[in-house]
C-alpha cells in the first residue's frame, strides 16, 4: 500500500506541470522510441512464449507472469518492421492501456527521462495517415520516436464502436440536431479521434476536433477574444491527457485559470490507468474522466450535456 501511495503521490505532483517521463527502448537498429512511464506496469526479460491458434501475426505468443495470460506483441512487427530475432534475448514491456493489459517485445531497454510535453512535438509532415508515429522528441543529438500504441491495438484487437440501442434517445438525438450542439475534441491519436467522432455522431452532436491541447487552448482563447462564450460554442470539451506541446491535464489547468473559459465542462478522456484517476481529476479540475474506449459511456455523458443545454420547455 506504502509503494502505491508514493506512486500516486509522485503523479499528482507531475500534474497541471505538463511533464511526463518516457522509457527509452530499441527494436531492430539504432532507432530510439520511447513511452510514456505511466502505461508501464514493468520490464522483464522475454519469458517463455506459448504459440495461440489463429493469433494475429503481431502477436508471438501469450506469456504466463504473476498469476495472469498476457498477449505479448513484437513492437517491430507491430510498426511495419522485420520481426524480431533471438527472443530469449528480447525484453518485453508490460503495459496497460483501457483497462488491458499487454506485452510488447522489444531488443532492449534503455533509460528512463524527464522530460516536458511542450517538448513533445507532432510527427513531420510527410510521414502519412499509414504512420504509427504519434510523436517526437530531441534527446541530446538522437531523435526518439513516441509509437501511436492505440493505432496498434485497434489493429490487433479492434474495440467495439457502436453505441448500444437504446443508449442514445430520439428525443436526445432530435435536440442535439435543432440546437446544433457543438463537441470539441482534443486527442493526437487519429485512430482514437475517429473512435470517439464515430460515437459523438450516433448523439447528433457536430464535431470540432484538434490534435493537442495547445491548439484548443488557443483556440479557445480565440473565442474568447472575439467575445464569444465558450460554454455557448461547445457544450463540453472531450480531451485525451497524453498529448504533445500540451497534455490533457495542464489544458485543463489552464482553461479553470481563465476567467473567460473557467465554465466550460471537461471531461478528460484517456487509456491511462484508472487507479489514479480521482485525485488527478480533482487536482486540476476536471469535470469527469472516462478510459478509453468505452462507447456507451461516452455516448452516455454527451446525451446528458445534450440534455442539460438543452432549453426547458
Amino acid at each position: 500500500m506504502s509503494g502505491l501511495l508514493e506512486t500516486v503521490d509522485k503523479r499528482t505532483q507531475m500534474v497541471g506541470q505538463n511533464r511526463l517521463e518516457l522509457l527509452l527502448f530499441r527494436l531492430n537498429g539504432d532507432q530510439q522510441y520511447g513511452i510514456n512511464v505511466f502505461k508501464v506496469r514493468e520490464v522483464l526479460r522475454c519469458p517463455k512464449l506459448t504459440s495461440l491458434p489463429k493469433r494475429h501475426d503481431v502477436v508471438r505468443g501469450v506469456a504466463h507472469i504473476r498469476g495472469g495470460t498476457i498477449p505479448v506483441m513484437d513492437m517491430s512487427l507491430a510498426v511495419g518492421g522485420p520481426a524480431m530475432q533471438n527472443i530469449d534475448d528480447c525484453f518485453v514491456i508490460i503495459t496497460e492501456y483501457n483497462m488491458n493489459i499487454q506485452g510488447f517485445m522489444v531488443h532492449s531497454v534503455e533509460n528512463i527521462i524527464n522530460t516536458n510535453w511542450e517538448d513533445i512535438h507532432p510527427p513531420p509532415k510527410g510521414t502519412g495517415k499509414q504512420s504509427y508515429l504519434t510523436a517526437v522528441t530531441q534527446v541530446g543529438d538522437r531523435l526518439v520516436e513516441i509509437i501511436d500504441v492505440e493505432k496498434i491495438l485497434a489493429e490487433v484487437s479492434p474495440m467495439r464502436h457502436e453505441v448500444s440501442a437504446g443508449i442514445v434517445t430520439e428525443e436526445v438525438q432530435t435536440a442535439a440536431q435543432q440546437q446544433q450542439f457543438n463537441v470539441l475534441v482534443v486527442d493526437d491519436s487519429s485512430v482514437a479521434r475517429k473512435q470517439v467522432i464515430r460515437c459523438l455522431q450516433s448523439v447528433g452532436v457536430q464535431i470540432h476536433e484538434l490534435s493537442d491541447g495547445l491548439q484548443a487552448i488557443k483556440h479557445l482563447r480565440k473565442l474568447a477574444d472575439d467575445g464569444k462564450d465558450v460554454t455557448k460554442e461547445y457544450i463540453l470539451l472531450i480531451s485525451d491527457i497524453e498529448m504533445p506541446e500540451m497534455d490533457g491535464y495542464t489544458l485543463t489547468s489552464e482553461i479553470r485559470k481563465d476567467p473567460r473559459l473557467s465554465q466550460l465542462y471537461v471531461l478528460l478522456h484517456t487509456s491511462l490507468s484508472g487507479v489514479f484517476n480521482e485525485a488527478l481529476v480533482k487536482k486540476v479540475g476536471a469535470n469527469d474522466f472516462l478510459a478509453k474506449f468505452r462507447p456507451d459511456d461516452l455516448a452516455a455523458k454527451v446525451s446528458e450535456r445534450v440534455r442539460v443545454n438543452s432549453p426547458k420547455s
